[in-house]
């Protein structure tokens, strides 16, 4: 699988682009971090970006109420990530590869989107279909195959929400600032976010178009 997006010919459009950086990490100022904030700082002047720290946010544990009679968030912290999201045209979620997959801050984050479809009147699908889904991940391995479980859980969930998906950037780095010292990832965040990404398929869809 492909971690980082090949780089189109001609630069993307940010004109109209907004960024919403979700940080996922359980410590501050983290690997991850570093490699968004590096990743971040190739993005044009003048282009909106929001940070969002999960870690020192006060938001419980996700509670499934798909099923049930649901109104909208009750929770302060709850309505701000709606809005923050749904407002965003390019969500990155940022997170640590932990276990092989997102952290804990990080996953529940994307377990509120199964709620926030639920919600009345907030057509939370219809607005992130044609948004796009990033990620950004450190991990104590030189061989950033092992993110592949992070790559098609984001994947995946682009898919979902019709979204497109513009690929994880991967960076070594288990000591605090080790990622510094990546120069190849480094060199890959300057440009990360200047491709095209395409529209997110599931596999399945791939093998019907023939992708």
């Amino acid at each position: 699988m492909t971690l980082d997006a090949p780089h189109a010919p001609h630069g993307p459009d940010f004109s109209d682009r907004s960024f919403l950086f979700v940080l996922g990490s359980s410590r501050p100022d983290g690997n991850s971090e570093i490699l968004a904030r590096a990743a971040a700082a190739g993005l044009p002047a003048g282009v909106p970006q929001r940070w969002v720290d999960l870690n020192r946010l006060d938001l419980p544990d996700f509670q499934d109420g798909r099923h049930e009679l649901t109104g909208p968030p009750t929770g302060e912290t709850e309505r701000m990530l709606m809005d923050a999201t749904t407002e965003a045209t390019d969500v990155v979620i940022v997170s640590p590869l932990y276990w092989y997959t997102l952290s804990a801050q990080a996953k529940r984050f994307l377990d509120y989107w199964s709620g926030w479809l639920n919600v009345p009147g907030s057509d939370f699908k219809q607005r992130m279909a044609g948004g796009t889904l990033w990620g950004v991940t450190a991990l104590a391995h030189d061989e950033h195959v092992v993110a592949d479980g992070l790559v098609t859980s984001l994947s995946h969930s682009a898919a979902y929400l019709r979204m497109r998906f513009g690929g994880v950037l991967t960076g070594t780095g288990s000591r605090p600032g080790r990622v510094r010292a990546d120069t190849a990832a480094m060199t890959r965040a300057e440009t990360f976010f200047h491709h095209e990404p395409p529209l997110a398929r599931f596999p399945y869809e791939e093998a019907a178009v023939g992708v």
